[in-house]
């Protein structure tokens, strides 16, 4: 009799970890978006959005951080801004930034390709979503800096390096640098472009905060 007593306890306490845990992961956490538009404009550049679990499933996913940000920022909301729907494919976007194109959209967490906007996030990830401005031969490419946020003193010279994802001749996901591309600021050209490493060197004269992109026609 003590022994099953001891087994019919340990499953409760067990079942209410589990609820415990699922609890915890439903709630709150913050992680910081960055969006594209279908003009290739970024609308969102690291944004701290606090994410909850819209959809009621347990867990929080690509798409509770993207849903949260139309929710923040998109004039209209999410409701406006922001669709997805099952697929064969799982969990996929049908609407980003007010954009519906069919399908053609891109995200990444931590600047790793996501398998569906069902993945699980944590707090502190970086989100990345795109619509593709390319919906025929599907040529854009997702491509980041080393440095995501960095604090500079005025005329601090700063190295960044500007990588792509890409895959290698047996289709493993790859790193690779992009040479050639024009390094922007709030928007505007510098006239510094990478080298053939993706490295580039930029200063600011003036105090303030600064988004940094880069452009090219390749």
């Amino acid at each position: 009799m003590k022994k099953k007593i001891s087994i019919i306890t340990a499953a409760l306490l067990l079942f209410t970890l589990i609820l415990s845990l699922t609890v915890s992961a439903a709630g709150d956490i913050s992680v910081f978006v960055t969006i594209s538009d279908e003009n290739g404009k970024t609308v969102l550049a690291l944004a701290k959005v606090a994410v909850s679990d819209f959809d009621g499933d347990g867990i929080l996913t690509v798409s509770d951080a993207l849903y949260s940000a139309h929710e923040s920022f998109y004039d209209g909301g999410a409701k406006a801004g922001y669709a997805c729907s099952e697929s064969e494919y799982g969990l996929s976007l049908d609407k980003l930034w007010g954009c519906e194109n069919g399908g053609s959209y891109g995200y990444y967490v931590n600047d790793t390709a996501s398998m569906s906007l069902a993945d699980e996030i944590k707090d502190g990830d970086r989100v990345n979503a795109f619509v593709y401005t390319d919906t025929v031969t599907y040529s854009d490419t997702y491509s980041y800096f080393d440095i995501q946020r960095k604090s500079v003193e005025s005329g601090e010279t700063v190295l960044l390096v500007l990588m792509y994802a890409g895959y290698d001749d047996n289709w493993n996901p790859v790193s690779l640098p992009v040479s050639g591309a024009e390094i922007t600021v709030n928007g505007s050209s510098s006239g510094v472009f990478t080298d053939e490493n993706g490295k580039a060197a930029i200063s600011f004269d003036g105090a303030g905060e600064y988004t940094v992109s880069a452009s090219s026609d390749s």
